[in-house]
């Protein structure tokens, strides 16, 4: 399937954040944003704008979880094989909306699965160590998504003025909320809302991640963050801010995450907004 009309002038604007909040001695998060072609990979900072149209980019949350600092290298092994595993996707000519991005998602979900539970199993100060990982792929017309455990993507739709989260949490109180079975309310007030059901490496054999793929346009908006950002707002609340993110673009997610910083602060809060322009 080809990329929608128009695409040699979108150009894709981001900005992420992260802080380790008020009660945990570390941060377990990271992000990651990447820009890449046949020939080289570029790291992204914080904040910037570039066009689509020779580059793919990726941009990705995790959150770790592990004994000792086992949590904080979870997260940042996890951002680091997407790092040198994706971008040789791309050198082997998977461009466009080919068939096989799920394959390749999956190829690089299950290496990273894999490392972490070698690393897991091997060393005792890493015994548990286990990641989730959210990520978005953008080509040309097209974001591809890969997800597992209980980081989210939203997706601010311009043309539906709606926002909707793309992802689902890998928990069994997020099962019950999507089935209608707890309110919002008191699924963020159960006290096993943290417990994953699966997550990359801590003792997962194996995983079922949920892949995806949006055709995105002008105005379209993306929101991937940590829990540490969904436990200090209500649903409601992160669809107005992306629907309405007051401020310059380039400090939007340094204003939500010292936002929900404020609100609790009890986790690591992370946030990396997207928009399409």
């Amino acid at each position: 399937m080809s990329s929608p009309s128009g695409q040699d002038t979108v150009q894709l604007q981001w900005s992420g954040w992260t802080d380790r909040g008020r009660v945990r001695p570390t941060n377990e998060d990271a992000f990651l944003g990447l820009q890449f072609d046949a020939r080289e990979v570029c790291y992204l900072g914080k904040f910037g704008q570039a066009s689509i149209q020779e580059n793919d980019y990726v941009f990705a949350v995790s959150d770790g979880m592990g004994g000792a600092m086992a949590g904080e290298f979870a997260s940042r092994i996890t951002v680091e094989k997407v790092t040198r595993l994706l971008p040789r996707s791309y050198q082997h000519g998977v461009t466009g909306m080919n068939p096989g991005f799920e394959d390749v998602l999956g190829e690089l979900f299950d290496q990273v699965h894999r490392a972490l539970t070698f690393l897991g199993g091997s060393y005792e100060e890493c015994s548990g160590m286990g990641a989730t990982l959210s990520l978005c792929w953008f080509t040309p017309g097209w974001m591809y998504f890969g997800h597992v455990g209980d980081t989210r993507i939203y997706y601010l739709s311009a043309r539906e003025g709606r926002v909707r989260q793309i992802t689902q949490d890998d928990t069994y109180v997020g099962w019950l909320y999507r089935n209608g079975k707890l309110n919002e309310r008191e699924a963020r007030n159960h006290p096993r809302k943290s417990v994953l059901q699966q997550s990359l490496g801590a003792g997962n054999q194996f995983i079922n991640p949920q892949f995806g793929a949006v055709a995105y346009e002008p105005g379209d908006r993306f929101l991937l963050c940590s829990d540490g950002v969904v436990d200090a707002f209500f649903d409601s609340h992160l669809h107005d801010w992306l629907r309405n993110p007051e401020g310059e673009p380039a400090a939007s997610a340094q204003r939500l995450v010292e936002a929900a910083t404020k609100q609790s602060g009890r986790d690591n809060a992370t946030a990396l907004v997207v928009s399409v322009v």
